[in-house]
């Protein structure tokens, strides 16, 4: 036998055992990328969910404080104005794959959410509001939405990232190329949040 043939047959050997392990190894890590695509899916449901949740809740929150505040029009403004511009991005579960959209997405939520505080912050000017029944119900809904936003996000940053990090392993990231699967954006924390507030008396 030649030694040309050889060295042929040995690279056919080589590719076609390498072929059988791509093959054995293939179809299961392309399931496991699957079903870690859909759990981001999922859980990026529900992160919309409770995000939605306080976009429904504000109507009734704003309507109460403008009986009680009502030259606070500014902040009430605000707050009307960033539920607009939450409502007005058109996200779905594919946002995940475009880190441009998903900081869009999060910044206006950053927006509606310091829109919020300082609505609640007004509200401790009005004794009477503070002692109504239905703002007191509406801001302990708000307040435990809030908490469910930061869940849910939090379960979503751990979803993305068992995701990613199969997705970024070998012989998985050869599959998620053929198939084009992406990184999964993370939450990231607000612009501002590394720095303590100043406290003065």
């Amino acid at each position: 036998m030649s030694k040309g043939l050889q060295s042929g047959l040995i690279i056919l050997g080589i590719v076609i055992i390498l072929g059988l392990i791509i093959y054995s190894i293939g179809p299961g890590t392309y399931n496991k990328l699957v079903r870690l695509d859909e759990a981001v899916k999922a859980q990026w449901g529900q992160v919309e969910n409770v995000y939605q949740r306080r976009a429904d809740l504000i109507p009734n929150l704003v309507e109460t404080v403008k009986g009680y505040a009502k030259h606070e029009k500014d902040t009430l403004q605000a707050v009307i104005d960033a539920r607009s511009r939450v409502g007005s991005i058109n996200v779905d579960a594919n946002v995940v794959n475009n880190p441009e959209n998903f900081k869009k997405f999060q910044a206006a939520q950053g927006e509606l959410s310091s829109a919020l505080s300082r609505l609640m912050v007004i509200t401790e000017n009005y004794p009477n509001l503070k002692a109504n029944e239905n703002f007191l119900e509406l801001q302990s809904q708000l307040e435990g939405t809030e908490n469910r936003i930061a869940v849910e996000r939090r379960r979503y940053n751990e979803t993305a990232q068992e995701f990613n990090t199969l997705r970024r392993s070998f012989p998985a990231f050869i599959i998620a190329n053929m198939t084009g699967m992406q990184d999964k954006a993370y939450f990231q924390a607000e612009e501002g949040a590394k720095t303590a507030p100043k406290v003065k008396f």
